[in-house]
């Protein structure tokens, strides 16, 4: 970026962020809604999930985010194996100074990519927990802070596919955003293929062509104007209201929490923000509904049964809210 976010107002965000995305889609083809999805949790200060089929792009997305956002990157394959202190870092006795010095694990960076996170038991996938909500880690009654800007994005397969382990709740919870990438249309299919018979290699995005645009700071300027973005009383009665809705769906045993409710805002102030808007729209609302509160619902099983698809029941609710003018 030419001039720092910390300089620019709102009217300039639409072209920083079609900065960050066109450097992006240097390795990603094909999915421009769902990367704005992306840099829209991580300007809210959240972490993103990323939810699809193996194949179309999860590793590679997360992959040029941290390229271009210029922050501090680690990667961790999430496997059947993989323990806690894998992620968290250890204790490790110095024998030369007789002494135990703390060796810190993946956490410790500024955007995570936790790849395939529900190929992993509970037990490890809660170990996540602390960072995520808190930015710091405990291990053996030591506390260890983060340094901020700290992000997951986190990459995973559907549940129903094989060898997978489903998030608890309260992992979920953790996550601001669930963005699913869509297959590609056909035109840029076809040019996924023309890139990598031009020789494209997917594990090194910077030699497609990514390179950084901002940094750490800039970051942290971009979330902190996303937190002046201003909620209206009728938009905060609005995503109140949409909350509440599903709980009293029939079809779902477990509804948006309060939690939830301001996962929503958080997100429609980051989406307002990237379009150039000092200002929260019930449109705004309505376009982060999906993506921030379907992983937050259960299923009664009676509906599972019924083939209920937990997006439609989210749909309703949205339909039963009046919209305020």
């Amino acid at each position: 970026m030419s001039t720092p976010e910390h300089e620019q107002g709102p009217a300039e965000a639409s072209r920083l962020a079609a900065e960050v995305l066109d450097q992006v889609e240097r390795a990603v083809v094909g999915k421009r809604d769902a990367l704005v999805m992306v840099l829209a949790g991580i300007l809210a200060g959240g972490h993103v999930l990323i939810e699809d089929l193996p194949g179309l792009g999860k590793t590679l997305a997360a992959r040029s985010f941290a390229q271009t956002l210029g922050l501090l990157f680690t990667r961790a394959q999430f496997t059947p194996d993989l323990l806690p202190a894998d992620l968290t870092g250890s204790f490790v006795y110095d024998q030369k100074r007789s002494e135990f010095d703390f060796r810190p694990g993946p956490l410790f960076t500024g955007l995570l990519l936790a790849d395939e996170v529900n190929r992993t038991p509970p037990k490890t996938q809660a170990a996540l927990l602390e960072a995520m909500q808190e930015g710091q880690v405990t291990v053996e009654g030591q506390t260890f802070p983060l340094e901020a800007p700290f992000h997951v994005l986190a990459t995973a397969n559907p549940v129903e596919y094989e060898g997978t382990y489903p998030l608890p709740e309260a992992q979920l919870d953790r996550f601001l955003l669930k963005v699913v990438l869509p297959i590609p249309p056909r035109v840029a299919e076809l040019e996924i293929l023309r890139r990598h018979a031009a020789g494209f290699d997917p594990r090194d995005v910077a030699g497609a062509g990514v390179t950084a645009v901002c940094g750490p700071d800039d970051i942290a300027a971009g979330q902190a104007a996303v937190k002046r973005v201003q909620v209206s009383p009728e938009v905060a009665s609005y995503i109140v209201d949409i909350a509440r809705a599903t709980r009293e769906s029939p079809s779902l045993s477990l509804g948006v929490s309060p939690r939830g409710a301001t996962a929503l805002m958080r997100a429609a102030r980051a989406w307002a923000w990237l379009t150039g808007r000092d200002f929260v729209t019930p449109d705004d609302v309505k376009a982060l509904a999906q993506a921030s509160l379907a992983h937050r619902l259960g299923l009664r099983p009676e509906a599972e049964l019924e083939g209920v698809q937990v997006g439609q029941v989210l749909d309703s609710a949205l339909s039963s809210v009046p919209v305020p003018r």
